[in-house]
């Protein structure tokens, strides 16, 4: 009996401080996006971040052709929705080569570097200090 083999296309997306790995297999239903053991609705709640994670899916035309199983952890929600982002797209390129021209030019090909800065001494943030006393 032959042993079935398992399509699976992996891409890790980073953002802040998330770090999210991504596998992407064939659907064999609609297409759910699952992310930490948790459905994707009540993971993200915000609708404008949910339409954000979905956009690579969305401009390469496989929405509903992938089961999305996303394993992600550290920062916030809206970092993690930029690791997610950012992992689909590179797990899409590992699809087909070719969704790279419609991507790029979207943005989302580019790990977005922005992220905090670190506190200075005799600061109580990176940039605010204490009111100036002239007396």
């Amino acid at each position: 009996m032959a042993k079935k083999t398992l399509v699976q296309y992996l891409g890790t997306g980073r953002r802040k401080a998330s770090v999210a790995r991504v596998y992407m297999r064939p659907a064999k239903g609609e297409g759910k996006i699952v992310i930490n053991g948790r459905a994707f609705e009540d993971y993200i709640t915000s609708a404008a971040i949910r339409l954000d994670v979905e956009q690579p899916l969305e401009l390469t035309e496989n929405m509903g052709k992938f089961d999305v199983l996303v394993n992600v952890f550290g920062g916030g929600i809206t970092g993690q929705a930029g690791a997610i982002r950012l992992g689909i797209t590179r797990a899409l390129m590992e699809v087909n080569p070719e969704y790279r021209a419609v991507l790029k030019p979207a943005g989302l090909v580019t790990r977005d570097p922005r992220a905090k800065e670190r506190k200075k001494y005799g600061l109580k943030k990176a940039r605010k200090s204490s009111q100036f006393s002239k007396r």
